[in-house]
């Protein structure tokens, strides 16, 4: 049954639109490009380096653009000791696949290797769960609806088995009722399904702007952030306008907030949710076309402004990919 301290909220603000982005750490840069390009067929949107530590990379995939709802990124750093699941943090990312899919994930799996579990239905959709080469959570689910999104295609993986973004992103947590208060009356989103401990949020875009399914797990292990752990949830903001005001929204009730930073492709606002897990607010625009032109995205080194003078020393320092 669906609580109904949940229902009932004030909602204050619906300017937030769905996920932007989701950003995990990595070991083997070398393995997590093969696995993401090759085995999962996304495009390598992005190739970058860590704003805080230019001698490690930092790898966008997605869609043809790299579309706010479709990018998955990582920090991959070669010796990371291996994280682990459990409360204050998200710990499954869902996407989107079409009707019929399954089976050639399931055989595609089975090639190479790949840790996965039989099938199984949640909230009335169908889901296949594996591990990234690190122990990421990742679950592919047909939606109850289809998804309408244009996939990127490889020569290997076509339009009707390709993931069309992102689905869900699931935060386990030890009390869900702060994360919910946040989600509902300053995001603007709302309770949609509900069993047993989950509970999923829609934004104003629905499906297709991404769930946020949260997880009571009271007593249940905290977590710990490291290999094969997502980093944080990023969420849509359409300008920095916007981004202010929902800043001074979260500030006034008492959270505290990074000052906007310039990441080249987007501006972002971090912030710890009630629940201990690391959000951020990011506008759609400038996007990944700003310094490649589409048709050459990810084929190139693209460092931040202030790293540019460095670029001679840090490649040298970057694991090669070919």
């Amino acid at each position: 049954m669906l609580r109904d301290f949940f229902i009932h909220k004030h909602i204050t603000m619906s300017a937030i639109k769905g996920i932007h982005h989701v950003t995990a750490i990595a070991g083997r840069a070398k393995k997590n490009f093969d696995f993401y390009t090759r085995v999962m067929g996304l495009r390598f949107v992005k190739k970058t380096v860590n704003f805080d530590d230019p001698n490690t990379y930092h790898f966008y995939y997605g869609d043809e653009k790299g579309d706010p709802g479709t990018i998955l990124t990582f920090f991959p750093w070669e010796d990371i000791a291996t994280g682990r699941r459990g409360t204050h943090m998200a710990t499954e990312i869902g996407y989107s696949v079409p009707e019929g899919s399954l089976d050639f994930w399931l055989k595609r799996f089975e090639k190479e290797n790949i840790i996965y579990n039989k099938p199984s239905s949640k909230f009335g959709e169908v889901y296949l769960t594996f591990l990234d080469p690190d122990g990421l959570k990742i679950e592919l689910t047909v939606p109850e609806q289809s998804d309408d999104r244009k996939p990127w295609e490889t020569a290997e993986i076509k339009e009707n088995n390709a993931t069309r973004g992102f689905h869900h992103v699931t935060l386990t947590l030890d009390d869900i009722q702060p994360t919910a208060d946040l989600l509902v009356s300053v995001f603007g989103w709302e309770l949609k399904k509900n069993h047993t401990n989950r509970y999923r949020f829609a934004g104003p875009e629905g499906q297709q702007g991404g769930f946020i399914d949260l997880v009571e797990a009271k007593g249940e292990m905290r977590g710990h952030v490291a290999g094969g752990s997502v980093h944080h949830v990023a969420f849509r903001v359409p300008d920095e306008a916007t981004q202010e005001k929902l800043r001074t929204e979260l500030e006034n009730r008492g959270l505290h907030l990074t000052t906007v930073l310039d990441r080249k492709y987007f501006k972002s606002v971090y912030f710890r949710e009630p629940g201990g897990v690391l959000f951020e607010l990011a506008t759609d625009a400038p996007g990944f076309t700003v310094d490649e032109p589409l048709n050459e995205l990810g084929t190139h080194l693209m460092l931040p402004p202030q790293y540019e003078a460095q670029r001679e020393e840090i490649i040298k320092k970057l694991v090669k990919l070919d």
